[in-house]
């Protein structure tokens, strides 16, 4: 047979293996259809066993007689081998593969969410979703608890860290694009907590209550948009109570609103130990996670026999399978089965660095203490164990790089915590890299005095503060450890000191006027340390802008007294008594509530300095079916920058109340100008109606401002806007 005929012959045979491939494949195999036809196909030839065993899972970890093959992971379910249903591998996240207590485990830790949320760059946060979503799957799994929405409503919650501020809008669209960008690699994320979990104390006993046209205005909200844009395959019910009824049992929340009002086509799971009753799936729950922390595994015998008696209609249970179906399809998880293998957290560090560059906010820089020239001949590097590694927040998101430093957990933390966990980029080591020669001395910090004395003559000092913030507790905004003291006792030495904070929430700081220059850093993630020092030196320009408003004193806040810290709280659901958080403040969340009661917070939403300067101007306001605002951004300086302008409805017909209604990032050049254009979101511009059921915008005149944070009018302008009402 000569090579063309042979040629031949091979292609034939192969498409004819390819012809038989295609035919014996399933029909919910077809990509070509939808994810719920597919859904349909395939649960049709379900049992009820398989089902059932898609409605609730374990926490591994949790598990007696853990299976060798079954790794420490949030959660597991069983897949059904004869149908090609894969196991369900869940994994803890936000900012990054979460550990889990897994030994010699690696991964990629991307900054804060605060700090992600200081960027206002949808980009970033895709990007950085996009690679946590990769080493999900190399690490062999495929449903990442990630998407964080919870709006920072309380400053002392101890996983503000994880989520995106305290705006609606900018937590909302930050959010979803996190989400695109994990379910870019095949792999489902979460929404979560919905709702209204705004903070850790008394977490699984407290109600959360306030009006329904608050809840829509502000928590809710940020919900709203992340769902719309994210487009989450699932979202994860809290452990709180709304209005007295336990979140992941909340007809209301779960079917009225995700479900009805949304559209939302995805499957509800609940947090784990959060399944009070087999009847949460009447109210509107499809999946109970982490059985072994619930009372019973409700989704099992006691939904089954609730099926059996009639008091749960059975339609219900396939509605609840079919939408995990469905997500597993939409997500490309069917599709694309897991292949454990490929991490490289080197070139994924990259990523996470980028985003905690553009984070970092610049706070205050008297003088041009900063950049540093590297001319200084003597640096003293003072606390928070920068000769070892930046800090990183606590809980069930904690991601854990091969290298890192574990201290004991402090007093209140959770029995269950890692500990205090160091990533290993010090910024010592960076800021050596960087000193050309100079005498780079560090003291740890914990005697005030000796620090003082080491500082005195130095040209410049650099004093590292932290705060640990964990799941599970709340946070005082007072430094820890006695770093006030320190900080004024050094800069009472030597005025040319450079405070950097390594914080999860805002802190006080009541050695604001003794020091020079103040650095938020948050908590940076991969390289941290560089990410640091980057900015210190001048190699990266600071663009980074408060996602959270810092207040001076916690008499500015709606609630002095953090609610349920008066009394005994423990970490399970019998060790604290019920009570009720009463949000008197409703919707004015942050920055909303300084403007309504004219207090001044010590650094408003949206502050941030730049090593240059900008100015704006050339404003017009336009009007019709919303606002839509326009103006000239100018980079005043001599170097090149990032500016992030925002703009502000002050008040409309009905009301004054402080919205971001917009902003851009704009990257200039010195002497370089741009125009951007903003176009409000119409919600931003309506209030809720309840008994309307609706979004009712006022016809009249909108006054709106454009500042670089939300206490600065710099342009102001209206325009005429038409009535109109927008249903959910």
């Amino acid at each position: 047979m000569n090579r063309q005929r042979l040629a031949g012959a091979i292609a034939v045979a192969l498409g004819a293996l390819l012809a038989a491939q295609v035919q014996a494949a399933p029909p919910w195999m077809n990509p070509k259809l939808s994810p719920d036809k597919r859904a349909d196909l395939l649960q049709a030839q379900m049992t009820a066993d398989e089902e059932y065993s898609l409605l609730h899972g374990h926490m591994p970890g949790m598990m007696h007689n853990r299976p060798a093959n079954i790794p420490r992971v949030a959660g597991h379910f069983d897949g059904v081998a004869r149908l090609g249903i894969p196991d369900i591998w869940e994994s803890d996240a936000s900012l990054g593969v979460a550990n889990a207590g897994r030994e010699h485990d690696d991964a990629t830790a991307l900054p804060s969410g605060l700090a992600l949320a200081a960027t206002f760059d949808p980009k970033l946060l895709f990007d950085g979703g996009a690679m946590i979503g990769r080493e999900t799957r190399q690490k062999g799994f495929n449903v990442l608890l990630a998407g964080g929405a919870n709006i920072a409503r309380e400053p002392r919650n101890g996983r503000n860290f994880e989520y995106l501020g305290e705006d609606p809008l900018l937590a909302g669209n930050l959010d979803g694009a996190s989400i695109r960008g994990i379910q870019s690699a095949h792999v489902a994320s979460t929404a979560k907590h919905f709702a209204l979990n705004d903070q850790e104390t008394g977490r699984m006993v407290a109600s959360a209550d306030m009006s329904p046209a608050a809840a829509r205005e502000s928590d809710l909200l940020a919900f709203e948009i992340a769902i719309e844009s994210g487009q989450p395959l699932s979202v994860m019910c809290s452990y709180n109570r709304v209005d007295d009824v336990y979140a992941c049992e909340n007809p209301t929340l779960l079917n009225k609103i995700l479900k009805g009002d949304w559209g939302w086509k995805g499957w509800v799971m609940s947090d784990w130990g959060a399944v009070h009753s087999a009847a949460a799936a009447v109210a509107g729950l499809d999946q109970e996670s982490g059985e072994e922390l619930d009372r019973n595994i409700y989704f099992d015998e006691p939904l089954r026999q609730a099926v059996a008696s009639g008091q749960i209609p059975a339609a219900r249970v396939h509605d609840m399978v079919h939408r995990i179906l469905r997500g597993l399809f939409a997500s490309g998880v069917m599709d694309h089965p897991i292949k454990a293998g490929g991490l490289d957290t080197a070139a994924d560090g990259k990523v996470a660095a980028r985003a905690a560059e553009q984070g970092v906010v610049l706070l205050k820089n008297d003088g041009g203490l900063l950049p540093l020239t590297g001319k200084d001949k003597t640096i003293v590097v003072i606390g928070g164990h920068a000769d070892v590694g930046v800090m990183s927040g606590g809980g069930s998101s904690q991601v854990i790089p091969l290298g890192s430093i574990k201290l004991p957990p402090p007093k209140g933390a959770p029995f269950w915590s890692a500990g205090v966990i160091y990533h290993p980029y010090p910024p010592l080591k960076a800021i050596l890299a960087r000193a050309h020669g100079a005498a780079v001395t560090y003291v740890d910090g914990t005697d005030p005095a000796a620090a003082a004395a080491a500082a005195r003559d130095a040209d410049v000092v650099i004093v590292i503060a932290n705060q640990w913030a964990s799941e599970a507790m709340d946070v005082s905004l007072t430094l820890q450890d006695n770093q006030d003291a320190l900080i004024s006792t050094v800069a009472a030495a030597n005025p040319h000191t450079v405070v950097v904070l390594e914080t999860g929430d805002p802190v006080l700081m009541p050695w604001l006027g003794q020091v020079g220059a103040v650095v938020e850093a948050w908590y940076p993630g991969a390289n941290g340390g560089e990410t640091i020092a980057r900015v210190l030196y001048g190699e990266v320009n600071p663009s980074g802008r408060l996602p959270i408003s810092f207040p001076a004193s916690v008499d500015q806040l709606p609630h002095p007294v953090l609610p349920g810290s008066d009394q005994l709280v423990g970490g399970t659901q019998d060790a604290t008594k019920p009570f009720e958080i009463n949000y008197t403040e409703g919707s004015d969340v942050g920055y909303r509530w300084y403007a309504q009661t004219g207090k001044t917070p010590l650094f408003p939403f949206g502050h941030g300095l730049s090593y240059t300067g900008f100015a704006y101007d050339h404003l017009t306001v336009k009007g019709g079916a919303t606002v839509t605002v326009s103006f000239r951004v100018r980079n005043t300086g001599k170097r090149a920058g990032i500016d992030t302008p925002q703009v502000y409805l002050s008040a409309e017909p009905n009301r004054t109340q402080q919205r971001l209604i917009g902003w851009s990032r704009v990257a200039l050049k010195p002497g370089e100008s741009r125009v951007v254009t903003v176009s409000a979101d119409k919600r931003l511009l309506a209030n809720w109606n309840d008994a309307g059921h609706g979004w009712k915008v006022g016809a009249g005149t909108f006054k709106v401002f454009v500042g670089p944070d939300a206490a600065t009018k710099t342009l102001t302008g209206s325009a005429k806007v038409a009535g109109a009402t927008l249903r959910p």
